[in-house]
């Protein structure tokens, strides 16, 4: 595998492949790579000649410099799991070399950016669009993998390939979760072990939910899972959506949709950490 750091020497190994008639994957990524990553990276592998792994702290999505500042850095650890999976290249290059002046372009999708995670982190998703239309010009992957504990990042992104009309193909991939049922994240290295334990309570109470679809409504079955979670001592919910999967529009009733999610970001222990997660039921 190959650790590069500047775009002209990615894009200059990548013509070689391009040349030889090979398949690229991308795999987006901000470093401190765990199980899930794993899982994204050994799919691009299965499904192309080539497989380019980012990883870059962007910081034009982080709307809170605190949450930036915490963010794990793990770059050695990072590259030896990505050989270990066999990743072509991975690409890990400064902030000065992705922007060399500040990236001053705006994307606007509602209600996809402006719901959940884009009203309470405002300009997320105006940096996660920037970021990635960056590296799908940089790598021009026939094929982008990304975890759907991102739900809403992918929802995103699909309008922004839209929009933009980039070739690639976005490629979702299943939560991969602890044996807790704990969904795996970058973040939970910043939780104790009895924190994640803590945790765990987020997605077991969101399963619970799930045979109330049949004799409860909408707006029951979100109070039912914002109570039982915030019950649990070093867990508070910042907010619990159920949304349109497809325009992550807020439903009133099950038959609203073809496809409804339940989409969770909870703070928990004394730090507090923040964690996303998402539960499908219908």
């Amino acid at each position: 595998m190959k650790v590069i750091t500047t775009i002209k020497e990615l894009q200059a190994l990548l013509s070689e492949y391009r040349s030889a008639s090979k398949s690229v994957g991308l795999v987006p990524t901000m470093g401190a790579l765990h199980a899930g990553h794993a899982s994204l990276v050994d799919r691009s592998v299965a499904e192309n000649d080539v497989t380019v792994v980012s990883i870059f702290l962007n910081p034009t999505q982080f709307n809170d410099k605190t949450d930036l500042e915490k963010y794990p850095r793990t770059l050695e650890a990072d590259c030896q799991l990505l050989e270990e999976h066999g990743a072509t290249i991975a690409f890990a290059p400064s902030v000065s070399e992705v922007y060399p002046e500040p990236d001053t372009r705006t994307f606007s999708y509602p209600p996809t950016d402006s719901v959940m995670e884009g009203a309470f982190r405002p300009g997320h998703f105006n940096g996660v669009c920037q970021i990635v239309s960056k590296l799908f010009t940089y790598v021009d992957a026939d094929r982008a993998y990304f975890g759907e504990k991102d739900f809403q990042q992918i929802a995103v992104i699909r309008r922004m390939v839209d929009d933009l009309k980039f070739r690639v193909q976005i490629v979702s991939c299943p939560v991969i979760r602890e044996e807790s049922g704990l969904a795996r994240s970058s973040r939970n290295t910043l939780l104790s072990e009895e924190e994640r334990q803590t945790a765990a309570n987020i997605y077991r109470i969101m399963k619970q939910s799930l045979p109330m679809v049949e004799t409860a409504t909408v707006a029951e079955v979100h109070d039912y899972v914002v109570n039982e979670i915030n019950a649990v001592p070093g867990l508070e919910v910042q907010y619990y959506s159920i949304v349109d999967g497809e325009t992550l529009a807020d439903v009133k009733s099950w038959d609203e949709a073809d496809h409804i999610v339940g989409c969770i970001t909870v703070y928990c222990g004394a730090a507090p950490i923040r964690l996303i997660d998402h539960i499908k039921y219908v």
